[in-house]
């Protein structure tokens, strides 16, 4: 048995690097984030603990989104599923349904469940980076930035490029994807798909997934212009997924969206988004239980940030959000959310911050939700940064909480919205352009939440809301640069919660956090030709025994053709991540890519 205790502490941080070619480093101190601040900064200047992880640099090596998520301690991934089928996300303890997912700076949030917030509908290949916030988001971000925000951020070409890459592998996977792009002087295209099928690796666990999208880019004299359409469809069986059932699901999902940046200082996008789903019970008997659900949202934004004074900057916007939904279970219900937020920061490079956030929102009904926010830093000799924040995060039920009935699960009309205070406080370390070190601890004090509880197996789970929730936590994480081949990521998050919320009854979501999560993450690029990827996690549940999951990738990465094999729990361990769903043993993908790319 691994022992986590033993793990050191240590700060995870992004790289920046230039995938397909010889690996190229960068200070980690000057990584840019773009989440939790007035304006995009390096991380190293952050206030906040924030993480940005960039998705092109190896992108063979990883199957999913859900491989790069897991590179941060902090975020806890709960599989039913590979390739995305359906996965939930959740950050320093926090439920899913507390995590906020947003593509392009776009709400991803599902009104129907959180379960679909990571239903991104575009192939991997189109993600350019993924940036993560520890902690409340509320005050720039609204409803659901409880525990942490993820922001998934498009690739930008800057040559045209095809890339076709077809793969097999265990239990009859099927992959292939490609991804074309047109870079010109004043604007961009890029086209992409993909497809992923298996006939699963137990009975009534095969899965069909398929992503596509096209996004546009243009300059022209009203400002930057950016067009995105993207759409996906996922046919799975779900056994087990809700309960002791041989079950079936097929989500659908749509996405588009139109983002103007007018000028230096203002910008505005709009979205639509729709998601549906089909889930049977029992596979076999399609005449019997059965839902079906859809949901459209819509929302637009204006944002303006601008120099007010020497050193400080403003950033204000608006938001207005729409969700309704037509379901043979939930019923027909729609729901309007406005608000208005601002955030000033004042910062002197190399000396310290200090920024201030208001937001205020209204949803129907007339209820009103305040968010503020207050964080500083300080530098000290030797490049040491203290920081420190307060935030408040809140979330609003989603319509499977309000209304949802099955033989299993109850929802509850009757609910509150949920709420938090978190705090943390910091130190970072960077003695060198190699090395970026970090430890940070955090509380965070719930109100109102939400999860399902029953007093026996006996009984359906119930929507209920749990008073007195807290979570306090420490996470500590490395980056080492040991040279221009090898990169090594070391991190661990260690987290405590309030059992006495539950006063008796079962949990069904919110106690299935990892009390221990450690990462080991190991890039060499040996020659400067093959790429070799260890990825090691330990995660030990509250009240569960740890374990440990190890996956390998091999890659050759220079020329045009390029190929790879994907090892999944090369330590064969048997383990689910959701009570009672099983995740599959040791399983390989191999195949490869054809690469063309040539500057404009």
């Amino acid at each position: 048995m691994i022992r986590l205790r033993y793990l050191p502490v240590v700060f995870l941080s992004a790289m920046v690097a230039c995938a397909q070619t010889s690996p190229q480093t960068s200070p980690v101190s000057t990584t840019v984030v773009v989440l939790g601040s007035a304006e995009p900064i390096s991380q190293g200047e952050s206030a906040r603990s924030v993480i940005a992880l960039d998705a092109q640099q190896h992108s063979l090596a990883y199957q999913d989104t859900e491989d790069y998520l897991r590179t941060d301690a902090s975020v806890d991934i709960q599989q039913r599923a590979p390739a995305g089928v359906m996965s939930d996300i959740s950050v320093r303890g926090a439920s899913f349904e507390q995590t906020l997912v947003l593509l392009n700076g776009l709400r991803m949030d599902n009104a129907e469940t959180s379960h679909f917030n990571l239903d991104l509908p575009l192939p991997l290949e189109t993600v350019g980076t993924i940036n993560i916030l520890h902690g409340a988001g509320s005050t720039l971000y609204g409803s659901d930035a409880i525990g942490g925000v993820v922001d998934f951020m498009t690739w930008a070409p800057d040559a045209s490029t095809l890339r076709l890459r077809a793969g097999t592998g265990s239990f009859g996977e099927n992959q292939q994807a490609f991804l074309g792009s047109l870079a010109e002087k004043r604007w961009s295209e890029v086209v992409a798909g993909s497809r992923d099928f298996s006939t699963g690796f137990i009975a009534d666990r095969d899965y069909r997934t398929e992503d596509a999208s096209t996004e546009t880019r243009l300059s022209t004299a009203l400002g930057s212009t950016d067009i995105l359409l993207s759409g996906d469809d996922r046919s799975f069986g779900a056994a087990q997924f809700y309960g002791n059932y041989n079950s079936w699901e097929r989500t659908k999902g749509w996405f588009a969206a139109l983002t103007q940046q007018f000028n230096a200082n203002t910008g505005a996008a709009v979205a639509y988004r729709r998601h549906s789903d089909i889930y049977l019970l029992e596979r076999d008997q399609p005449d019997g239980y059965k839902n079906q659900h859809i949901d459209d949202g819509f929302q637009g934004v204006v944002r303006d940030r601008r120099e007010i004074f020497r050193n400080t900057t403003l950033l204000s916007g608006l938001e207005e959000v729409t969700d309704q939904i037509n379901s043979t279970n939930l019923g027909q219900h729609g729901r309007n959310r406005g608000a208005g937020y601002a955030l000033a920061e004042w910062r002197v490079p190399q000396r310290g911050s200090i920024s201030a956030g208001l937001r205020e929102e209204v949803y129907s009904g007339g209820s009103t939700v305040t968010s503020p926010m207050f964080a500083a830093t300080l530098w000290l000799p030797h490049q040491i940064k203290l920081r420190g924040s307060v935030g408040h995060g809140f979330r609003i039920p989603t319509y499977l909480d309000l209304y949802y009935k099955d033989p299993t699960t109850l929802g509850n009309p009757n609910l509150k919205p949920e709420s938090a205070w978190n705090y943390e406080a910091g130190v970072d370390w960077y003695p060198t352009t190699r090395i970026a070190a970090s430890l940070t601890g955090f509380y965070s004090n719930q109100k109102d939440t939400i999860d399902y509880t029953r007093a026996s197996p006996a009984q359906p789970w119930q929507a209920s809301n749990l008073p007195g929730l807290h979570f306090t936590g420490v996470e500590g994480s490395l980056e080492w640069l040991a040279s221009r081949s090898q990169q090594l990521k070391l991190s661990w998050t260690l987290l405590t919660g309030a059992q006495s919320a539950l006063h008796g009854l079962q949990s069904e979501y919110v106690f299935n956090y990892p009390v221990n999560n450690g990462r080991a993450d190991w890039t060499w690029n040996v020659n400067r030709m093959l790429l070799v990827e260890s990825r090691l996690g330990v995660v030990q549940r509250f009240q569960k025994d740890p374990y440990p999951v190890w996956d390998e990738s091999i890659v050759r990465e220079t020329g045009r053709l390029h190929p790879y094999l994907q090892i999944t729990n090369f330590s064969n361990t048997g383990y689910d991540e959701i009570i009672g769903v099983r995740m599959p043993g040791r399983s390989f993908v191999g195949g490869v890519e054809l690469a063309l790319s040539q500057k404009r």
